[in-house]
């Protein structure tokens, strides 16, 4: 199994409009996909779009969405497949929040919970059930491990990690390609948002672009998991063969670096 037939078809990428997401969408319009594209700023999604119809000459469809509503994702998947047939599903959508688990409020760690688990498993079991070629789901290193002040998060992306791992199999035979891409550190608005921060100098600093071509190429050789930059993926898997307690401890004081 190899390659991968853009052009002509449509992809869905989630959180389009800023980071990873719009990495995904700039880097699928220029392979020759036609994009659907949501994200709550419907601004930014239509400059975004008529940017890539002009490149690229595709067509790119605007769907806004509030992913963490009950029942946008099955809405936005209604939308996304009317008038076209969507081949490719990029799972992207997400946020964080740093600070102990009691202080942030519990409406804001449901939110969290609904859009980095919820919604991405109710696209997933969508596009498996429409027949859906692909399925791109935006994982995080910080779901091979526990991280104190980043609780919620961590444990989010450990579900959307082996949700997607165990699915993966399931269809392997069948063709379908699901792809589990885990960024460490990336410069994008999800440090804004989540209240950390990363430079130059952060150990596996990745960028979006860097982060799409690793999850484009293992798509493209047939789906799996993908750890982008090799700092990254030997921090994986020191934390799974480390003791716990250790891990803990470790990621613990990494967290307090930030302020």
């Amino acid at each position: 199994m190899a390659g991968w037939d853009y052009a002509g078809r449509w992809a869905l990428v989630t959180g389009a409009s800023a980071g990873i997401g719009e990495a995904f969408a700039r880097a699928l319009a220029a392979r020759g996909m036609h994009v659907a594209l949501s994200a709550r700023r419907e601004d930014r999604l239509r400059a975004l779009a008529e940017e890539l119809r002009a490149r690229h000459r595709v067509e790119a469809a605007v769907l806004p969405a509030d992913l963490s509503a009950d029942g946008a994702a099955s809405a936005l998947w209604a939308r996304a497949n009317e008038g076209r047939a969507i081949y490719l599903l990029v799972n992207n959508a997400g946020f964080g929040g740093k600070a102990p688990f009691a202080s942030i409020a519990l409406e804001r760690q449901t939110e969290m919970v609904r859009l980095n688990c919820i919604a991405p498993m109710e696209l997933m079991h969508l596009a498996l059930a429409s027949g859906a070629a692909g399925i791109v789901n935006v994982a995080s290193i910080a779901g091979y491990q526990p991280i104190p002040t980043m609780a919620a998060y961590s444990a989010s992306k450990a579900f959307l990690l082996t949700l997607s791992e165990a699915v993966g199999e399931e269809v392997r035979a069948s063709g379908t390609r699901i792809v589990t891409v885990s960024p460490g550190p990336v410069a994008t608005e999800f440090q804004q948002v989540a209240g950390t921060s990363v430079s130059r100098r952060t150990t596996g600093l990745r960028t979006p672009e860097q982060v799409v071509d690793a999850a484009l190429g293992t798509l493209e050789s047939g789906g799996g998991t993908v750890i982008p930059g090799f700092a990254n993926r030997l921090g994986a898997f020191a934390v799974r063969v480390a003791p716990r307690s250790l891990v803990l401890k470790a990621a613990k004081k990494v967290m307090s670096s930030f302020r």
